[in-house]
C-alpha cells in the first residue's frame, strides 16, 4: 500500500521513470538508451518502495497504558543525550534520536497518546540528519502532546537530501498511540524529548518501528 502523503510524488518520478524507460526505442544512440532506460526502471521501483506504507500493529499493552512511549519512526536511534527543551516543556529533557535512511519506511506514527498542545514549524537549513546540529538548526517540525503523565514533545527533522516535511496534527487535535499523523520526504530524523525521569528502553545503534517498538516509559508519579 502506498501513503497518501507520495501519491503527487509516485506521480511525477512514474511519469519520469516511464518516460525514460521509452527512450530505449527511440534514442538512436542505442548504448546510450539502455543505461538511461535502466535508470528509469530504479526510479519507478524506487517510488513505489519508498513511498509504501505497511500495516503496523501497536501493542496492546500501549493502548491501555499511555506511559509507554512507542517509537514514531523507523530507523536507528542514533543519539540519547540530555539537553535542555525551550518551546514546549521548558525543562532539561532526555532527547532520543531516531535516523532514517532513504531505504526506511518514512510514514510518522504518534508516540503518544494525548492532547496536541504545541506546534511549531521552523524553515530551517538541511544539514546532514545524523549531524548532531540537525536536531536545533534543520527545517523541522515541532509537536508538543500531553499524555496522562506530562508533556513530550516530538520533531520531524527533514536532511539534505529530505526537503519536505508532511504534518497533520495540529493544536487542540487529540492523538492515540500509533496513529499516523505525516511523513518526512526521503533521508531524515525524528527527535523525542522525553522528561528525565521517564526509563529509556533502547540504546544507541538500535533499530525501532514506527507503531510498534517501545522506546520508554513515563514515569506514573503524577
Amino acid at each position: 500500500m502506498l501513503t497518501k502523503y507520495g501519491i503527487d510524488n509516485v506521480v511525477v518520478m512514474l511519469i519520469v521513470g516511464v518516460a525514460l524507460i521509452l527512450s530505449l526505442w527511440y534514442l538512436p544512440q542505442r548504448w546510450l538508451s539502455i543505461p538511461i532506460a535502466a535508470l528509469g526502471l530504479l526510479l519507478v521501483l524506487f517510488a513505489f518502495w519508498f513511498f509504501r506504507d505497511p500495516d503496523r500493529t501497536t501493542p496492546s499493552e500501549a493502548l491501555e497504558d499511555s506511559s509507554i512511549v512507542i517509537a514514531p519512526a523507523d530507523g536507528r536511534v542514533v543519539e540519547i543525550i540530555e539537553e535542555p527543551e525551550n518551546y514546549y516543556m521548558k525543562e532539561t529533557v532526555r532527547r532520543v534520536s531516531i535516523f532514517l535512511s532513504p531505504l526506511d519506511v518514512h510514514v510518522n506514527r504518534s508516540p503518544v497518546s494525548g492532547k496536541v498542545e504545541f506546534y511549531h514549524y521552523n524553515p530551517g537549513k538541511y544539514l546532514v540528519a545524523y549531524h548532531p546540529k540537525s536536531s536545533d538548526e534543520n527545517e523541522q517540525s515541532r509537536i508538543g502532546v500531553m499524555t496522562d503523565y506530562g508533556k513530550i514533545l516530538f520533531k520531524q527533522i527533514v536532511g539534505i537530501v529530505a526537503r519536505r516535511l508532511v504534518c497533520e496534527l495540529k493544536v487542540g487535535d487529540s492523538v492515540k498511540v500509533g496513529d499516523k499523523f505525516g511523513m518526512m520526504k526521503f533521508g531524515s530524523r525524528m527527535d523525542v524529548m522525553l522528561p528525565l525521569d521517564a526509563a529509556i528502553k533502547v540504546k544507541v545503534g538500535d533499530r525501532v518501528v514506527a507503531g510498534e517498538s517501545e522506546i520508554a516509559r513515563l514515569s506514573k508519579k503524577i
